[in-house]
């Protein structure tokens, strides 16, 4: 399939895994590590793709982008900032590094839906996903007025651009088994998942 140009794709991999107690990117899940599992879909969709990681020398032998948050210590809503400021098109997808179930046909249903919106977001029966969402550079000056006064809620600014929600439905059309959404944060998540 043609690669998606006008999107940057954008991995966050800069959480602590205090719950996990190891790089959560790092670990492996039939035979090959997360981040790998999520590069390999990354540029089988994108042109471009960037990894923002607070520990660049843990993936230097990766061939992607890697850079570091631009305000550091913001958390997720730090890590979509930094990808919205280095990526070279209009728009990003924005994934955590920890989804092992990433669905490319999803990610390339929500990529046609993007031209008219500043958020693109599947909702689920427990909410918004923020962390698998299209974020336009629209966003950027509401995400850094916020950063700067220590708001880090992600969702914190959707009242102030415009959003458009994937419904339930059309989420479980791709996804039947409930799985796309799973993560993984502690130890017992990661068993449930291998």
């Amino acid at each position: 399939m043609e690669l998606i140009r006008n999107i940057t794709g954008v991995i966050l991999a800069g959480g602590k895994s205090s719950r996990m107690g190891t790089n959560k990117a790092l670990v492996e899940i039939s035979g090959a590590k997360l981040i790998d599992r999520t590069l390999r879909l990354f540029k089988d969709i994108f042109r471009d793709t960037i990894l923002i990681t607070n520990t660049p020398d843990e993936y230097f032998d990766r061939d992607v982008r890697t850079v570091t948050d631009v305000i550091p210590g913001k958390g997720p809503l730090g890590g979509i900032f930094t990808g919205l400021f280095y990526a070279g098109t209009e728009h990003v997808f924005v994934s955590a590094c920890d989804l092992p179930f990433l669905n490319p046909s999803f990610i390339r249903f929500m990529a046609r839906r993007e031209e008219d919106f500043d958020i693109v977001i599947p909702r689920t029966p427990t909410g918004i996903e923020p962390l698998h969402a299209i974020y336009s550079k629209r966003c950027r000056q509401e995400i850094e007025r916020r950063l700067l006064r220590d708001e880090c809620k992600v969702t914190g600014f959707f009242n102030k651009v415009r959003v458009l929600e994937i419904g339930e439905d059309t989420v479980r059309s791709f996804d039947p088994g409930g799985t796309l959404f799973m993560n993984i944060n502690t130890p017992e998540d990661l068993k449930k998942i291998r």
